[in-house]
């Protein structure tokens, strides 16, 4: 039994879920409302036959206790194992001599940091000391922030002294290069070693699980420069990969898929105390790829930008927003999967003040952000000379495009070139032409598949216990429960598509953009049951595993995609992936090297040998389109117990039969195309 199996066979679903949702049985499901997004009718489901959930409303997910947890606590794959494994009582497969050392290195780190914040507040709320208290007055009364706040922040004080944090972790038996890796003191050219924050306002920085990993810190003297001093770089701390406040705003941006993002960290205080949760800050001048990947697009579809209004702010917010545009592709033609908008806040004041001011006014303001190719066009134009030449409004409209076609939707992006015509004085066919263009050099610039090895004929093979066809929703319910056949695991069609994914990542935008384009203009269907390829879409727990940290791998910024997967994958998963790769490995050498990366070069050289290649992107389509005919028909099972179990008001079985014709039009979307694409194979 493999460790995901075993932790699944012993924690239960419904009772882990109990501890923070309380589910009401009916039937043989418990139900709740969803505790991913606010709801009044129940739509959340938890079967504890199959030991599963899924949200059939606004979410339009599920999957088995991995995901949940990981939806929950925006745990990877990595730190659910983890974690799970610890509250079952499974130990894991040892660590690598040198994973252990770095892993135990890291927590030594974040020990001595927390130590530090835990310092500074509790020397915040030291009555005895004048300047302390002088610094707590300030925080209450200047800054508007209730002793609730400073607590759940953890907000403090550094003293004025040279040694006073040095001193105390020293006498805990942390050594001075632990205190400089960890960037709470500074050594100069003569070595000499002091403390790095003296009489500052300190606000602890938060990774997104909630780890203090350094410190943004506010001068409270004049003379004190610079205003604000953050923790360097270290090995926990890099301002580039985090965004300030995510650990208490993640739930509140998954609920409402909306995120905000101000310039300062007293600004998302502010929000969040005001009770706008899904507020963070940005660490830096401009936003970076992966502080965007932190919250979009797998928590957030809305990006809401509130930057200073002044020129710096604008140029910042410009540089965001083409920052946001390469790191936000739907696909490699340059498409947003996100919407982005700006807001401005009147007065040219900072969040921080207008919501100590009027809290009232910032909902408004986040409703009314401006949609960015306005906000982009207004920019442009005021920049432009009054009687600006055709060379000068053609440079603005080239400059433009990239932003304003970057859009999955055709419409708007045909009312972005519209405004942007009337506004420069433009041919729109001019536009249109140049817009090709920019897509045509987008294209030609993506990473392009390699051919793989001939792929299996799946229509030659037996049919796999477990694939069905379901009866149509007509059938009488009575007769439906011949048809919950249980499904097997380990799949040759799911080994095979998790072989080519993990062979040809980019490809995994490619059967994405497939599946919108089934969907069109249908959001219920490309929210629900047509959206991205998923672990949902495969039925072994490992091959779950695997695809889970797959798409993390991808979304990530830190390191290249199959060293993120060696670093994050368990030793077991990593065996089951080199099980996965090895009919294509095994002929080439007498055992597997330690490193994932070099057995996927050795993988790919191999498959570009190969004869009678088939075009592997029509291929993977076409495989990853029968694997969502399989999830389907497993979603369908679903609702057909629903049915079943006679337990349903009038109200639930109208709301399941909506459901259950959504999840039937997106089945005959894709039996259609698998339909159409064996007629072109065949003609």
């Amino acid at each position: 039994m493999s460790a995901v199996d075993e932790i699944k066979s012993k924690l239960d679903i419904v009772e882990y879920i109990q501890r923070t949702t309380p589910l009401k049985k009916t039937g043989r499901v418990f139900k709740a409302c969803c505790p991913f997004h606010v709801e009044k009718t129940p739509s959340f489901v938890v079967d504890p036959e199959r030991q599963s959930w899924r949200c059939f409303g606004a979410c339009a997910e599920g999957g088995d206790l991995f995901s949940f947890a990981m939806k929950q606590n925006g745990w990877s794959f990595h730190e659910a194992m983890e974690e799970l494994a610890k509250l079952a009582g499974v130990e894991l497969r040892p660590q690598t001599p040198e994973q252990r050392v770095r892993d135990e290195a890291l927590e030594r780190l974040r020990g001595l940091i927390k130590l530090a914040a835990e310092f500074y507040h509790e020397h915040l709320l030291d009555g005895s000391d004048r300047q302390a208290a002088a610094t707590l007055k300030y925080t209450r009364e200047k800054r508007g922030l209730s002793d609730e706040t400073l607590s759940r922040f953890q907000i403090g004080y550094a003293p004025p002294g040279w040694q006073n944090l040095r001193d105390l972790l020293t006498g805990m038996g942390y050594s001075d290069d632990d205190l400089v890796n960890a960037g709470v003191v500074s050594r100069n050219e003569q070595g000499n070693i002091y403390d790095r924050f003296r009489n500052r306002l300190m606000i602890p920085i938060r990774d997104e699980r909630g780890r203090v990993v350094g410190f943004g810190a506010r001068a409270l003297a004049a003379e004190d420069n610079p205003k604000y001093l953050n923790s360097p770089q270290s090995p926990v701390f890099d301002k580039s990969r985090l965004l300030f406040g995510l650990d208490f705003a993640a739930r509140a941006i998954r609920d409402t898929e909306t995120v905000v993002i101000v310039e300062g960290y007293l600004d998302a205080i502010q929000a969040q105390q005001a009770g706008y949760a899904n507020v963070v800050a940005q660490m830096g001048t401009a936003l970076t790829e992966t502080q965007l990947k932190l919250v979009a697009p797998r928590m957030a579809k809305k990006i809401i930008l509130a930057l200073d209004s002044d020129a710096a702010g604008q140029n910042a917010t410009r540089r965001s927003l083409e920052v946001a545009r390469e790191a936000l592709q739907a696909d490699y033609a340059g498409r947003l999967s996100v919407d982005i908008r700006i807001l401005t806040v009147p007065g040219a004041k900072d969040p921080d003040d207008l919501i100590r001011e009027a809290p009232e006014q910032w909902q408004a303001l986040v409703s009314e952000a401006t949609p960015v190719a306005d906000y982009v066009i207004g920019m442009e134009i005021e920049a432009l000379p009054p009687n600006a030449s055709v060379q000068e409004r053609e440079g603005a409209a080239r400059r433009l495009l990239p932003i304003l076609i970057a859009s999955e939707d055709d419409l708007y992006r045909k009312d972005n070139l519209q405004k942007l015509a009337m506004k420069l004085r433009i041919a729109e066919r001019d536009l249109m032409v140049w817009a090709q263009e920019q897509q045509q050099i987008a294209k030609a610039k993506a990473p392009r598949a390699a051919p793989s090895a001939q792929p299996p004929d799946f229509d030659t093979l037996p049919p796999e216990e477990g694939y069905y066809d379901l009866p149509d929703f007509d059938t009488p319910v009575r007769s439906r429960r011949a048809a919950l056949i249980p499904a097997v695991s380990k799949s040759r069609l799911e080994r095979y598509c998790l072989r080519i994914l993990f062979e040809r990542p980019d490809l995994f935008y490619h059967v994405n953009r497939k599946f919108r384009e089934l969907a069109g203009d249908d959001t219920y269907l490309s929210d629900g049951p047509l959206n991205e390829l998923c672990a949902e879409d495969f039925t072994d727990s490992a091959y779950q595993a695997l695809m889970r940290t797959f798409q993390e791998a991808l979304v990530q910024d830190e390191m290249d995609a199959m060293e993120y997967l060696d670093q994050q994958l368990t030793a077991e998963l990593i065996d089951e992936l080199r099980e996965i790769l090895r009919d294509d490995l095994e002929t080439m050498r007498p055992a597997l090297r330690n490193g994932l990366s070099a057995d996927l070069v050795v993988v790919q050289k191999q498959s570009e040998r190969q004869n009678g290649i088939l075009d592997i992107e029509v291929e993977l389509i076409a495989k990853a389109l029968e694997l969502r005919q399989r999830h389907l028909g497993r979603l369908r099972q679903e609702i057909i117990a629903m049915f079943a179990d006679d337990q349903l008001d009038w109200e639930d079985m109208a709301y399941y039969s909506q459901i259950a014709t959504l999840t039937n039009i997106a089945k005959r979307l894709i039996d259609d195309e698998i339909s159409r694409q064996a007629r072109r194979v065949n003609a």
